[in-house]
């Protein structure tokens, strides 16, 4: 499985976060066909006959931030827990069914939402559905399928956390700019608490599936060579049985901006070099100022030729690498974060880099950027968009981000109009707004000195 998008990665491909636009018609808007079933299932369908591929992809209503204190870690457990059999399927069965049809398959899980797709040739789609809703009916959580797949979590902490280096303090200074009293949703790890798993009951985890994972609370996106009639009648036979839960409660976040600057040092036993990760407190995706503050972050620290990299790694040469990015563990429905990670050079100190960091943003705050920069970026989020509408499966992660994110599937064909009508004085703005000291945490990561252990 594709588990949760952890260590420095997390940052360097996370800040671009997902195309939210699209594969569309001969009018280059995707079609789509929504309709909702009596159990509360949301269904999306966007036929495009132009590859032979069909992409089935459901998100589920749920992610680290539904969890509660004591227990953590659920949302990931499933996205393993979902691959160990069900009514007809056995353990195993899921991935070498698709795999014998000529397809692929994945999950993922991030702070709102997780995902489960299946890309499939057009003529076996309709397994693809069968197998979703199979799972969604009558997932086989087991105490022996619990208890291996804990342990499956507790060694992929182990081997993607706790021994590589930088891992460990970036996961935890994502969350920092939360209380973990007013908003534990997102005041936690994306990956949970293995304190937490290892105290879980199977009736713990089986309550939790039997809250979340149901029709209710899913949204299924079909996208590919299909024919909607058909597509309607086999959703309906596989999915239409399956009966609806109970709604899941609201989830609450009161975050405080501008709460004051915190600071903490984090000794690193497996870095070798010096790291700082400065992380600001920003708004919710859907909110007005997010697109500024994406292209901002672009113009930033978004590749080779941002202003971070030129300025801290190519001419001050105090950097190895630079990077900054936006909703760092996936888009929020609630306040987000705006994060800023180099790691030094040999000799450079973290407060030299701190100090690099600071005076690029401050230069951003009082002078704001070029048209030649803004162009770059909107070009560079534009072609993501395009190149993101050759795939089903990218036009259905698409579909469901806006869905999800922008409370309209239909947004998917409007989305890009928020980042190219955003100007010069927008970067600045929000950079004088969300860029501030007294809105940020500033974890300093320093190697252990001495002997290793």
């Amino acid at each position: 499985m594709r588990c949760v998008t952890l260590a420095m990665a997390c940052l360097l491909t996370l800040g671009a976060s997902l195309p939210r636009e699209a594969r569309g018609q001969d009018s280059g808007r995707i079609q789509l066909d929504t309709f909702s079933l009596a159990n509360g299932l949301e269904v999306i369908l966007a036929p495009d006959h132009s590859t032979q591929v069909v992409a089935v992809n459901v998100w589920y209503n749920v992610g680290s931030r539904n969890e509660q204190p004591g227990r953590t870690g659920f949302a990931h457990l499933f996205e393993h827990m979902m691959f160990q059999g069900s009514a007809n399927v056995p353990k195993g069965g899921h991935m070498s069914m698709v795999e014998q049809a000529g397809g692929r398959m994945n999950g993922s899980t991030q702070d709102d939402r997780t995902n489960y797709w299946e890309v499939l040739p057009s003529n076996r789609y309709n397994m693809g559905l069968w197998l979703e809703a199979d799972r969604m009916r009558s997932l086989a959580i087991t105490q022996a399928n619990f208890e291996n797949q804990r342990e499956t979590v507790k060694e992929e902490r182990r081997l993607r956390i706790d021994n590589q280096p930088y891992t460990g303090a970036f996961l935890k200074g994502v969350t920092a700019p939360f209380d973990a009293k007013s908003c534990f949703a997102y005041g936690h790890e994306l990956i949970g608490s293995m304190t937490d798993l290892n105290a879980a009951k199977t009736e713990d985890v089986k309550a939790f599936f039997d809250l979340y994972y149901t029709p209710n609370n899913a949204t299924l996106t079909v996208v590919g060579d299909f024919d909607p009639a058909e597509a309607r009648r086999l959703i309906e036979q596989y999915f239409s049985v399956i009966p609806r839960g109970k709604d899941a409660p609201a989830v609450a976040c009161d975050a405080r901006f501008n709460a004051g600057e915190q600071r903490e040092t984090v000794t690193d036993d497996k870095a070798t070099l010096p790291a700082l990760l400065r992380i600001f407190l920003v708004p919710e995706y859907r909110n007005k100022d997010h697109a500024a503050l994406e292209l901002l972050a672009t113009i930033l620290g978004g590749g080779e030729s941002s202003r971070m990299n030129r300025a801290i790694a190519r001419e001050a040469k105090a950097a190895l690498a630079t990077q900054v990015g936006l909703d760092v563990t996936g888009p929020h429905r609630g306040p987000s974060t705006f994060a800023a990670l180099a790691v030094a050079n040999q000799g450079v100190s973290t407060d030299s880099l701190d100090g690099l960091i600071s005076k690029e943003i401050a230069k951003v705050v009082a002078d704001g950027v070029t048209d030649a920069e803004l162009t770059k970026a909107k070009n560079q989020r534009r072609s993501s968009a395009i190149f993101g509408r050759q795939q089903a499966l990218n036009t259905a992660e698409s579909i469901q981000s806006a869905n999800m994110f922008l409370g309209s599937a239909n947004a998917v064909n409007t989305d890009i109009e928020r980042y190219m009508k955003v100007t010069k004085e927008d970067i600045k703005r929000v950079a004088q707004q969300y860029l501030r000291r007294d809105n940020s945490v500033v974890i300093l990561i320093k190697p252990r000195e001495g002997p290793r252990p």
